[in-house]
């Protein structure tokens, strides 16, 4: 059975390299709220649609205080190349041996297509500024998941 975060559990803290080379540590952004998206693969539909709400939104997000990262288990070079072509204005984290999107128990068992296959269960976790879990949804859709998750954070009506 793959893990569940729950509000006011710690969230795990990780160090990734981004789409740029850089590293991003979770903890290092203590004291600001941060969404953490988990999605399963750079530039493929579903993923490009989620991505690009997140950029459409990201100053109302960054306005409300909170920082936007995107996580997969893409190579940075395939990220560098989703941000390019996307036009993507926030770090995506490469995870390619899963530890993290285990962690947050964002990979396992899913259907594809009729089959079970294991892989990113497309999930969002937004973190508090004390690094806790403050909201964690699995198994999202990728449309109009941002306009969903917004609402929940009461910054749409």
């Amino acid at each position: 059975m793959n893990v569940r975060l729950q509000p006011g559990e710690t969230a795990p803290d990780f160090t990734l390299q981004t789409d740029t080379g850089d590293t991003v540590t979770l903890s290092s952004l203590r004291g600001r709220r941060v969404i953490l998206y988990a999605y399963p693969r750079a530039m493929t539909a579903g993923c490009t649609k989620e991505a690009c709400d997140f950029r459409d939104s990201l100053s109302e997000l960054q306005e409300a205080g909170y920082a936007v990262l995107g996580v997969s288990p893409d190579e940075p070079g395939k990220l560098a190349e989703f941000v390019e072509r996307d036009g993507l204005t926030f770090p995506l984290l490469s995870d390619p041996e899963h530890k993290v999107l285990e962690e947050y128990g964002a990979w396992g068992e899913k259907k594809n297509y009729g089959r079970t296959v294991q892989g990113v269960i497309r999930s969002t976790f937004v973190i508090d500024e004390e690094g806790a879990i403050e909201l964690a949804r699995y198994n999202v859709k990728a449309t109009g998941h941002v306009g969903r998750l917004k609402k929940e954070l009461g910054l749409t009506s």
